[in-house]
């Protein structure tokens, strides 16, 4: 949203200062193919100031903003204030827990960069701990791959995680096979992708089932820890949690 009112004001009479505490805009709709090795960071992130270069009325900070000074119009960075005339705030999102940060650490989310190479990391270790344990109750909790959420991002994580260990990792490793790892897509709501029309929905569920997911819909998650994670009654093991069960706005 920034970036995109930073661009239309590009050729309006005014001077415009583009504060972000980062120096790239990502396009997160396709993180999910960092996160599972599918694209690379840069195919998805581009500098800010390659963006906006070519437009002379345009300054772009690289900080991050601690608060904003209403009465003398100023936005506070750690080390500097910038006055403004009309201020734009578009701060974007950040994963939600409902109340539950503390599932974080054992089911991490997918906002950033730094979170999808975080995930691809994790992905790829269990299978390699697979092939190396000689414990089969390990293997198998190794092998199973949980997402909780079933929106875009739930959807997208959980096929492209199938698509891997059925296509990609094929071939990769000599002790176990890929295709033998379970991923299990969890909704708390009666169907996928609920904001969707219910023929998407119901096509998309169509679609994952193909790819090899289990589709869990109906369950809401009661607690998640670093064994796996607890949906009513029914306690999973599993090595890998990932959250895309919700979003909330930037403090």
């Amino acid at each position: 949203a920034g970036l995109a009112a930073a661009r239309a004001l590009a050729s309006a009479p005014v001077e415009l200062v583009v504060v972000d505490q980062r120096n790239h805009h990502l396009f997160q709709p396709l993180l999910y193919q960092v996160a599972t090795a599918g694209l690379s960071p840069a195919d998805i992130a581009m500098p800010i100031r390659s963006i906006l270069g070519r437009r002379m009325n345009t300054e772009v900070i690289l900080g991050a903003v601690t608060g904003v000074d209403k009465a003398n119009r100023r936005v506070l960075l750690a080390d500097r204030p910038v006055r403004y005339d009309m201020l734009i705030l578009a701060t974007g999102a950040r994963h939600a827990y409902f109340g539950r940060d503390d599932w974080e650490r054992d089911a991490p989310g997918l906002k950033r960069i730094e979170d999808a190479t975080a995930i691809r990391r994790r992905i790829l270790i269990a299978f390699e701990q697979a092939e190396g344990t000689t414990d089969e109750a390990e293997r198998r909790r190794l092998l199973n791959f949980v997402v909780v959420g079933g929106g875009p991002t739930g959807v997208e994580l959980a096929g492209t995680l199938a698509e891997i260990a059925r296509h990609t990792l094929r071939y990769d490793f000599r002790r176990i096979d890929p295709a033998s790892a379970r991923v299990r897509l969890v909704e708390a709501d009666p169907r996928v992708l609920g904001s969707f029309p219910e023929a998407l929905s119901r096509k998309a569920e169509a679609q994952l089932h193909k790819l090899g997911v289990e589709v869990l819909t109906g369950a809401p998650v009661a607690a998640i820890d670093r064994e796996g994670v607890q949906i009513g009654k029914r306690y999973i093991r599993a090595r890998t949690v990932l959250w895309a069960a919700g979003v909330a706005a930037s403090p």
